[in-house]
């Protein structure tokens, strides 16, 4: 039996964490791949901080695309192979004439929760424009959509499921760049990131439009590190590469950009 209690001990999102440890017992005592349902961002990154304590199991998580916000976890024995190939999902394409009455992604994932699915069932909705949509959910829930999913805002839509090579995401752009900083707060190293001033910087993370590592951040002082990802709404996101102290005792730091 895992250590349930001191597993738990502090952690944000409790029950998603209690359910991960549930499912990781049934993998040790199975010796089976377990899947989770899909998991979002901070979900998944509070669940590998917390079993990064153990070593006896593995996880590894995919969304479709590597890419992919929402997630589904693979949790086995830490002896047995483990690939993202392992964890199922499917892609639905969700077709309509969107010309006149534009739908958002809260609005396929409003129609889709009004069919009486629940949110953990389904991953990233890839909406796109007058044409409708793509929606990755748990295999399971395909046939049930494609019944039952036929109308999004006033536009009637056709739900099929098409094979996962045919989702449309585009990369991401990325540009890299190098700030010299006279400490590694937030604020400083995130405005030098998004090309924006210090006081706008402060304004966004005071009104808690910043996270770091998918976890609401709203002192402008806190720290960064190495691989930390920080993320704006609407803006992006940032990863901390290499940080190198310079002979002036400054702070050279590596940094992604992606937008």
């Amino acid at each position: 039996m895992l250590p349930r209690e001191e597993l738990l001990k502090g952690v944000e999102n409790r029950d998603s964490i209690a359910r991960v440890i549930d499912q990781a017992e049934q993998a040790i005592k199975t010796w089976e791949v377990v899947q989770t349902d899909f998991l979002s961002p901070p979900e998944i990154a509070e669940i590998r901080q917390v079993f990064a304590r153990l070593t006896d199991i593995e996880l590894v998580a995919w969304g479709g695309y590597p890419q992919a916000e929402r997630q589904r976890m693979a949790i086995a024995r830490s002896e047995l192979p483990l690939e993202p190939s392992q964890i199922s999902v499917t892609l639905l394409d969700i077709a309509g004439n969107f010309l006149f009455d534009t739908a958002t992604h809260r609005d396929f994932l409003g129609a889709m929760l009004g069919t009486g699915i629940v949110r953990e069932k389904t991953g990233d909705i890839i909406v796109l424009g007058e044409r409708g949509a793509q929606v990755i959910v748990v295999p399971e829930l395909a046939e049930f959509l494609e019944m039952h999913l036929q109308q999004v805002r006033s536009v009637p839509v056709k739900t099929r499921t098409i094979d996962i090579s045919e989702l449309k995401v585009r990369e991401p752009k990325k540009k890299e760049l190098t700030t010299v900083e006279a400490s590694l707060r937030l604020d400083a190293i995130a405005s030098a990131g998004f090309g924006m001033s210090r006081s706008k910087m402060v304004s966004l993370i005071d009104g808690g439009d910043v996270r770091v590592n998918w976890k609401d951040i709203t002192q402008a002082s806190s720290q960064v590190k190495t691989g930390d990802l920080i993320a704006i709404r609407g803006k992006g996101r940032l990863e901390v590469g290499e940080i190198a102290v310079t002979k002036k005792d400054r702070y050279r730091v590596q940094l992604t950009r992606y937008v």
